[in-house]
């Protein structure tokens, strides 16, 4: 078994209490004693349990990240921008990862707050679900990380996706196509609704039908593999599709791969149009042209507001972030 506190005690041949102060009060004891006992940690290779001791205190210094991909490099920068923060003002990190599932990201929002942890950020399935509804009415700040509702008493982080897709429709009507197909996830992903809402704002507004203009191939999932399958089928079919925008760059990638194996050439045949400019997309075959978004400071910008939340309850006032998306022409356009 584990050295336990009282043996740690044992060994040097003081108090529990004594032991507790080296630990957390080490100037309340004198050097020579506090010197004794930390011969005897060494000795027995003793750990303290700092969750038993954030419990009783009511403090944890863990936060909890739920995001719907960690396949998407996407995810992984904005957890490295909540990761910076937590780790300059000595939190942990527990990553989770839903999948897109909303009975994961149930369970997963079950165990962090059967964790205690000090609050929780998430990208959700849904942006309202009764179990993400309880957790902020029992009282554990939550922030919402690339979602955005005003409905939503919490604070949130995001971009501002509509925009975002009204600079892809704009640069691909500049670049005199009449056709434009928008390769998505599920619709009932807010982001994904909110960039087609955009490419149909833009496509309106240039006095043409979206209904006519736009073909809307939505996919199960927001994976390279899939718009690969799907991009090949249709490309295989005759078509006067001439560009694609896809809802994020895994399908952007997935669609360039498709177009090269069935002798597309890129852009002269068909231009594709990312969205996220993950590290991948200016090394692509063809350097794929992308809506930029800037991941770490969405994460950064984030864990700083659930941190002052949870520091201040009493002062904090709810915040809603919304950055404005890039875009960042390379070959594939």
């Amino acid at each position: 078994m584990a050295p336990s506190i009282k043996d740690v005690a044992v060994r040097a041949g003081v108090s529990i209490g004594t032991v507790s102060n080296v630990l957390n009060r080490p100037d309340k004891v004198a050097e020579a004693t506090r010197d004794q006992v930390l011969a005897a940690i060494a000795e027995l290779g003793f750990v303290r349990n700092s969750s038993a001791a954030q419990l009783r205190a009511g403090t944890s210094r863990s936060l909890g990240l739920i995001v719907l991909d960690m396949a998407n490099p996407f995810f992984h920068d904005v957890a490295k921008g909540v990761e910076d923060v937590a780790t300059e003002l000595g939190y942990a990190v527990v990553l989770c990862n839903s999948d897109e599932q909303a009975s994961r990201e149930d369970r997963y929002l079950q165990v962090l707050e059967e964790q205690r942890v000090r609050g929780v950020l998430i990208t959700p399935v849904e942006v309202s679900s009764e179990r993400l509804d309880a957790l902020r009415r029992r009282g554990t700040p939550t922030v919402l990380v690339d979602r955005h509702d005003p409905r939503v008493n919490c604070c949130s982080v995001a971009v501002d996706d509509v925009a975002g897709g009204e600079l892809a429709g704009a640069h691909l009507l500049a670049k005199g196509h009449e056709r434009i197909a928008f390769f998505t996830g599920p619709l009932a992903i807010q982001q994904c609704a909110d960039r087609l809402d955009g490419l149909r704002n833009t496509v309106a507004d240039a006095g043409r039908d979206p209904d006519t203009a736009i073909d809307v191939i939505e996919l199960p999932a927001l994976k390279a593999r899939i718009a690969y399958e799907a991009a090949r089928d249709i490309f295989e079919r005759s078509t006067d599709i001439t560009a694609a925008f896809c809802a994020n760059d895994l399908l952007a990638l997935g669609l360039l791969r498709a177009a090269v194996s069935t002798g597309r050439r890129v852009p002269q045949d068909i231009a594709i149009l990312g969205y996220d400019d993950i590290e991948f997309a200016a090394d692509a075959a063809v350097p794929l042209s992308s809506i930029r978004q800037p991941t770490l400071q969405i994460g950064r910008n984030a864990a700083q507001l659930l941190l002052e939340e949870c520091d201040h309850p009493d002062t904090h006032a709810h915040q809603q972030v919304m950055f404005k998306p890039e875009l960042v022409i390379r070959d594939s356009t």
